[in-house]
């Protein structure tokens, strides 16, 4: 099994020194990827203008959606502009798409009502695919219609591996449906497995097979006590699963390594590491995270 350990900055106002810190960190220490959570309502700003900020600044490391709210978007626009990133990254885009986030917020950011999100969200995703393909996309939808539009540019291989995230049964489901890999956060190994089963069992089901390898998991870690708004986000973020134990959640640093090794054995391949609270230094965090379990990574 291929492991990979990526990381992804705690909220925070973007701030372009704090940034290159860490995305030069990163690449330095030879961690594979860089992740950006999308909350409109929240302080971190936009994801796709946060990673073309990166990709100027790196060479090598992947760059991630953890993950990008898809309903509310047109399919047309958002098919170019990630093909356009994927560009100017040379390749290095991995795009992961959901519903949004549970949110009243949110979903009045986004114009969407809470029980159109699946409906918009399963007719967009394969018209993105679509017109990543370079395909001249007829399309008479219930949302999206579209007569022989062909968008450009599309993206450095043709097509991206279009991760999903999602933790209901309905879900896991539709990530096994059409996704190419699945992508858990705020979960437990066990709970990590369960979804990969879950996941594969509906890929089987339509007649699709996804790797073995991706699958992975958001996992944010601490150091010390969990701060009280912590405390609260954890609330809302295991709203679907209910309570579970912090340490099962947001472990400690120094014991991130035996966390990591229980997502290995449920399944899961590729971590995205979350500090809870923003660090001072990047450099280092970067150097204790690196010492702490970048060793489990099997490429670097």
């Amino acid at each position: 099994m291929i492991i990979r350990i990526g990381y992804a900055p705690a909220a925070a106002p973007p701030d372009p020194d704090a940034l290159a810190a860490l995305a030069t960190g990163l690449e330095r220490e030879g961690f594979d990827s860089l992740w950006v959570t999308e909350k409109v309502t929240g302080p971190a700003g936009d994801p796709n203008v946060v990673l073309a900020h990166v990709a100027a600044l790196t060479s090598r490391i992947k760059l991630g959606h953890a993950v990008m709210t898809l309903p509310g978007r047109q399919p047309a626009l958002v098919a170019a502009e990630l093909a356009t990133l994927d560009r100017l990254a040379r390749g290095r885009l991995l795009p992961a798409f959901g519903l949004g986030q549970r949110d009243p917020a949110e979903q009045q950011a986004f114009g969407v009502r809470r029980e159109d999100r699946v409906a918009i969200f399963e007719e967009a995703l394969p018209l993105l695919r679509r017109f990543w393909a370079g395909e001249e996309v007829v399309h008479r939808g219930e949302r999206f219609r579209y007569d022989g539009l062909r968008v450009r540019p599309t993206p450095v291989r043709g097509g991206f591996d279009v991760w999903m995230g999602g933790a209901s049964d309905a879900e896991l489901r539709r990530a096994g449906r059409l996704s190419d890999g699945w992508l858990a956060a705020f979960t437990t190994p066990a709970e990590g497995e369960r979804g990969r089963r879950t996941v594969e069992r509906a890929a089987v089901g339509a007649g699709r097979e996804i790797e073995d390898e991706h699958f992975g998991a958001v996992v944010p870690y601490r150091r010390g006590p969990l701060p009280e708004r912590a405390r609260a986000h954890l609330e809302r973020a295991r709203r679907v699963r209910g309570p579970a134990a912090v340490d099962e959640v947001i472990p400690e640093l120094d014991a991130l390594e035996a966390h990591l090794k229980r997502f290995v054995e449920a399944g899961l391949s590729k971590f995205v590491l979350a500090p809870i609270v923003p660090p001072g230094d990047w450099d280092a965090e970067l150097a204790d995270v690196r010492d702490a379990v970048l060793h489990l990574q099997t490429r670097r």
